[in-house]
């Protein structure tokens, strides 16, 4: 039985944070977390990535102590640490807000957890004097709060949770707050950050942008439950259900009938003809309804010569319905011959004007990047 002060032997092995059959209610018999298993490896960047009440703060603060579980254990390094006060789990928190303390100074702040302790002055002086040159702001630390700009308030919570040399780093939302430019210049920080000191990192986000450009691997997650563990491009081009491919970046749905399955490949049949092979999961059969998702930038566009109908069966035939100008590349919104519109997403490499809207074209797709889902999972 764990008394709450000392910590348990677990299990030795290669992860440095194992949950195992985590579960978090409230009052009410609201399950936030059911049943999850989830193993992070030392020294990785791994991400919590879902949308709001999908479970990934809750988890987060029941790692860093917090919350306690329901049910389950959580350990790390091999140890348990389910019952373990928040003061002695050696973790650095980051929070969405910054939590910094508006009466002390930058330096005060940083060196609150070592004066907590109780880290001798001169020691205390040293290491926060490394860790605001960690994160670029030497010569702050007389500085309040108040006369900070936000990335640089960042910076400082930042310096916080590394200054006594972590086991380990969450990071809730922290750069939520932050405009687009400061926002994208501090992911660079972070992971530059991460790779010099080797860092372990539990990070939590809803902005999924954000979470392919950092993540070793991300952990997609759905009302409690873990819909995927994935890199970054497993996640975005193996999407393991319906859900993670909708909630990950952008794609088209195009609904049909799988007629035929072989080897991992199916075959399926619009409602106006147009056969494509496509990527099918296990358990697929067919004559079964589903849901085909593709990305914009993996829909072909081909212009069609006075409005001529394509020669080929697996192109579908549309129009030029928008057409929006970014620079790198074109935006078109194409109606198609079945009554629906797609997004495809044109290279720009020079300027070209035959994507004229009203232009008729026809759309064919990669079979590597087209994937049927079944439609019933689809209507969850």
């Amino acid at each position: 039985m764990n008394d709450g002060t000392d910590s348990e032997i677990v299990r030795e092995d290669d992860d440095f944070i194992r949950f195992q059959a985590v579960k978090k209610s409230y009052p009410g018999g609201v399950d936030v977390i059911a049943n999850l298993d989830l193993s992070v490896r030392k020294g990785e960047f791994m991400t919590l990535l879902g949308p709001s009440g999908s479970g990934k703060s809750t988890l987060l603060m029941m790692l860093a102590g917090f919350e306690k579980p329901t049910a389950g254990t959580i350990a790390v390094g091999g140890r348990d640490f389910t019952h373990i006060p928040p003061n002695k789990r050696n973790i650095g928190v980051v929070f969405q807000d910054y939590a910094l303390f508006p009466h002390m100074t930058v330096a005060e702040n940083v060196g609150y957890a070592l004066r907590a302790r109780r880290v001798p002055r001169d020691r205390q002086v040293e290491k926060v004097k490394a860790a605001l040159s960690l994160v670029r702001l030497e010569g702050f630390g007389h500085r309040r709060p108040s006369e900070l700009s936000g990335g640089q308030r960042q910076r400082v919570a930042l310096a916080r949770a590394l200054v006594f040399d972590p086991d380990l780093v969450l990071m809730d939302e922290p750069l939520s707050a932050l405009d687009r430019q400061l926002r994208d210049h501090m992911q660079i920080e972070l992971k530059r950050l991460h790779e010099k000191l080797g860092l372990t990192v539990l990070f939590v986000t809803h902005d999924q942008a954000e979470a392919l450009t950092m993540s070793d691997r991300i952990v997609v997650l759905n009302g409690g439950a873990i819909e995927q563990v994935g890199t970054p491009e497993d996640v975005y081009h193996r999407s393991g259900s319906f859900f993670v491919a909708t909630f990950i970046g952008e794609t088209n749905v195009i609904e049909g009938t799988l007629d035929a399955v072989a080897e991992g490949r199916g075959e399926v049949r619009l409602p106006d003809g147009v056969r494509l092979t496509c990527q099918v999961s296990d358990g697929m059969v067919p004559w079964q309804a589903v849901k085909l998702l593709v990305r914009p930038e993996h829909v072909r566009v081909e212009t069609r010569q006075g409005g001529a109908e394509t020669a080929r069966s697996d192109m579908l035939p549309g129009r030029v319905e928008e057409r929006i100008f970014y620079g790198d590349h074109l935006r078109l919104t194409i109606a198609t011959s079945g009554g629906g519109s797609l997004v495809a997403k044109i290279e720009q490499h020079a300027p070209d004007r035959k994507y004229e809207i009203g232009a008729e074209v026809a759309v064919r797709f990669l079979p590597d990047y087209l994937r049927a889902y079944p439609h019933d999972e689809a209507a969850n």
